[in-house]
């Protein structure tokens, strides 16, 4: 095993000569898997240079390994997509899809892949531990992980989410498992809030040896210290009395939770009460936990939007950023995970997967096919990431946009933008709309106290002309005149315009032609997002991974937002 300096030092010898192993990473995979089905059927030699591989090989999207994904669900397997055994299947964050249900991704046996992604998972770990060494008499994490919703495909194979593979697999070691302030059965559980409410009694049964708070997105710990800011009274009780409230009903769990409190804890339940009676929540986090020194999730693209929310809760304790994994593979770790999500970069890991970029226009019809590899990219140009795995991906575009900002030595260091646009029709973007809501949130800030918790929009195609709709939840505190919708509306309305000038060229262009229609808005009642939630949960999405949707492309989504508004507001009234 290395050690941290030897893992560091190895990420620095691999990016002084990116593009060198770049050539050798899509020869091994090539090597390895070239007579996969899926590569076979396309005529030609398969050569193993890059030039031969991208002319000869297309781009690739999740629907070109559908066939064959399904077919090895119900346990054919005849190398489709790899020569390896197949383990099991990820579950993708599932929300940008029409329908809201999660693409399976395969989970194969492969040695390359394992040593590719080690590089990746133990760099991240490194990384944290430069800044901050561990600490035997503080060493437990508060870890809002979920190991649920694990099915099983027709020929028995299990489906899960990436985050929680090594605790489903058996693969976590005792050491790994004591660092948690939960029990597994809390993260095995199958009640998502109910997980949650016991993950916070068990940290607050720690409190004093919590030493980073973590989840893998930043919308579970708003979730996380939202549910502490109304059931604290019930988790100081059920310290009190040494055993969870009636309402957690899943016995394992009960049970496990009730020996982790070790008894009544009246003297700490008076303390936390002491901290949360006067209903102050920023900065509460080092207040709860006074032996903190960090927090950490994703809090960039869809995640920025949550980041300031955080930091009320957070106060001085810092928020540590992310790295660049997806299901399907490692891309890039974050070596400054101390900055804030404007300014997080990843450097590409040139050993994790074969890299392209495709040139990526915000304002424009994206028609370019030509990709460019690792080494020719642009600094200060947006690109869709195109990848090459060991796993059974062969020029998959990932569906991700990035941002190249400069190089780590030779290889990139990029920013995440945002997820790709469906189809050319659509004509506002993720980064477009959390722009628009930003403004629109600072104007109605000044208007009346309204604080904007989620927000998605849809573009209603089937009207004529089309029409954007812009889903908008507001805090349940919010000074909102339910009584006087009126008068709400109208003082809505008046921040209508600066929403619209963040919703980008295209709309502007669109709606200045007629071609679009009066915004549309509405305002939703508190809670109608987390329906959201529970829909996706229920198609197959682990709770670890769901990011809500800021594209909806589901009208039956739609048709149930426009069911939980308290009103519908556009210029023209």
């Amino acid at each position: 095993m290395m050690s941290d300096e030897e893992l560091m030092q190895k990420l620095e010898d691999l990016t002084n000569n990116a593009q060198h192993h770049q050539l050798e990473t899509l020869r091994s995979i090539l090597l390895h898997n070239g007579t996969v089905r899926y590569l076979q059927s396309f005529k030609g030699p398969l050569h193993l240079d890059p030039s031969t591989f991208t002319r000869v090989v297309p781009l690739s999207s999740y629907e070109d390994y559908v066939d064959y994904i399904n077919q090895m669900a119900e346990g054919k397997d005849d190398h489709f997509l790899s020569v390896d055994p197949l383990i099991c299947f990820f579950y993708s964050s599932g929300t940008s899809s029409s329908s809201m249900k999660p693409k399976l991704i395969p989970y194969f046996d492969s040695s390359l892949s394992k040593a590719a992604s080690f590089i990746g998972h133990r760099g991240s770990v490194a990384v944290r531990q430069r800044l901050f060494p561990p600490r035997p008499e503080v060493n437990k994490i508060l870890w809002f992980l979920y190991a649920d919703n694990v099915t099983t495909t027709q020929c028995g194979l299990k489906v899960m989410a990436a985050s929680t593979y090594p605790l489903q697999s058996g693969n976590a070691t005792p050491q790994h498992l004591a660092t948690f302030s939960s029990p597994l059965e809390v993260i095995i559980g199958s009640h998502v809030e109910h997980q949650m409410y016991c993950h916070l009694l068990c940290g607050l049964r720690n409190l004093d040896l919590i030493d980073g708070i973590t989840t893998p997105y930043a919308i579970g710990l708003i979730k996380a210290f939202g549910l502490l800011e109304s059931k604290w009274e019930q988790l100081c009780d059920d310290l009190d009395h040494g055993f969870p409230s009636n309402a957690i009903s899943e016995v394992a769990m009960r049970e496990a939770v009730t020996k982790t409190l070790g008894g009544p804890q009246p003297e700490l339940a008076n303390r936390i009460r002491l901290i949360c009676e006067g209903n102050s929540w920023g900065g509460i986090v080092n207040r709860l936990w006074p032996s903190i020194r960090y927090i950490r999730c994703v809090t960039t693209g869809s995640m920025k939007h949550y980041y300031q929310k955080l930091k009320y809760y957070a106060g001085e304790v810092p928020i540590l950023g992310g790295d660049y994994f997806a299901s399907e593979c490692c891309l890039g770790i974050n070596l400054d995970i101390m900055q804030p999500p404007e300014t997080t970069r990843f450097v590409m890991l040139p050993t994790a997967a074969y890299f392209e970029f495709l040139p990526f226009n915000m304002n424009e019809n994206n028609v370019s096919k030509e990709t460019v590899d690792l080494n020719s990219v642009e600094v200060g140009k947006m690109y869709e990431v195109v990848v090459t795995t060991y796993r059974g991906f062969y020029r998959y575009r990932l569906g991700d946009i990035v941002r190249v900002v400069g190089f780590h030595n030779s290889s990139p260091q990029v920013e995440y933008v945002m997820r790709a646009p469906k189809t050319p029709a659509e004509i506002v973007t993720e980064k477009d709309l959390i722009s628009a809501v930003e403004n629109f949130q600072l104007a109605l800030r000044g208007a009346m106290r309204i604080e904007i918790v989620e927000f998605a929009s849809f573009l209603d195609q089937e009207s004529r002309p089309k029409q954007l709709k812009v889903f908008v939840e507001v805090q349940e505190e919010s000074n909102f005149l339910e009584d006087k919708l009126e008068e709400s509306a109208k003082i809505i309305r008046s921040c209508i315009s600066p929403l619209e000038s963040g919703l980008g060229a295209m709309y502007k262009v669109q709606k200045d032609k007629g071609q679009l229609g009066n915004l549309l808005i509405f305002i939703l009642r508190p809670g109608a997002f987390d329906q959201l939630l529970e829909l996706a949960i229920k198609n197959g999405t682990s709770a670890s991974q769901y990011k809500p949707p800021k594209i909806i492309r589901n009208h039956e989504v739609v048709k149930l937002l426009e069911k939980l508004a308290y009103v519908i507001v556009s210029l023209d009234g």
